[in-house]
């Protein structure tokens, strides 16, 4: 299982996941430009070339197809390889992403993208993420201080942000050229499929996953309670939605 992480986040978002994933092997991938991959042209942060950088991957692995786990951003990568390699895919698992990306969602995005934290510390930032995520509760004791300690690293200036900042370059290119992403939605045909969607997020409408489920009544599908964009995957509804996924796939 190849897990893909959302657009300034890094393979440490599935560190509460894995230990419920069993004896799956699990492999974590940091897109071009975050976490511990290096830089590169902003104009290479997109999602088609981080696709290809999957299937890269995936060759130098020597695997021949794998399943995805795919949080937002890397959900929309999942569905670009359905698209365009879907041989190489046993099954996809979206965590809150779907063909269409609700604005406000985007507009939130956009005002942090590329954006230094601003908190000088650890506890200063787990504070912050707790008090502007009015859509969260019943949250686990010291959940908010592992969160920020696998978005940011310390620095003698205070926190920093894990990912190149040009990445907001590509994100602003990238909102601007945004289009229907449905043929890549349905190009999971025949794929073992689920999804899981935070009640609150304000990424993923309650309406798109209404559709989404329409589209494929197979799917797998769970929503999260008191969670927004993007659940932590280690909630029981998110992990009985992976284990009945799991078990579709070949």
């Amino acid at each position: 299982m190849i897990a893909l992480a959302g657009l300034t986040r890094t393979m440490r978002d599935f560190d509460f996941v894995a230990p419920h994933l069993g004896d799956v092997r699990l492999i974590r991938m940091d897109a071009r430009g975050r976490g511990l991959s290096d830089h590169a042209p902003w104009q290479s942060y997109n999602v088609g070339q981080e696709a290809a950088d999957v299937v890269a991957l995936m060759d130098h692995l020597g695997l021949k197809h794998a399943a995805i786990l795919g949080t937002s951003r890397g959900g929309l990568v999942a569905m670009m390889l359905a698209a365009t390699v879907p041989e190489r895919l046993t099954g996809v698992c979206l965590n809150d992403i779907g063909p269409v990306i609700d604005r406000a969602g985007l507009d939130m995005i956009g005002v942090h993208i590329g954006r230094p934290p601003g908190a000088r510390s650890f506890e200063e930032a787990a504070a912050v993420r707790r008090a502007t995520h009015p859509g969260w509760a019943h949250v686990p004791e010291g959940r908010w201080r592992a969160e920020v300690e696998r978005l940011y690293v310390e620095t003698d200036d205070g926190l920093a942000n894990t990912y190149d900042p040009a990445l907001r370059e590509a994100f602003v290119a990238g909102v601007l050229a945004a289009n229907d992403a449905w043929p890549a939605f349905d190009a999971l045909a025949g794929l073992p499929l689920a999804l899981i969607r935070g009640a609150n997020s304000d990424l993923l409408t309650a309406e798109t996953a209404s559709a989404m489920r329409h589209r494929r009544p197979d799917m797998h599908f769970a929503e999260v309670p008191d969670r927004g964009h993007v659940p932590w995957l280690d909630e029981p509804e998110a992990r009985a939605a992976i284990h009945a996924w799991r078990e579709d796939l070949p």
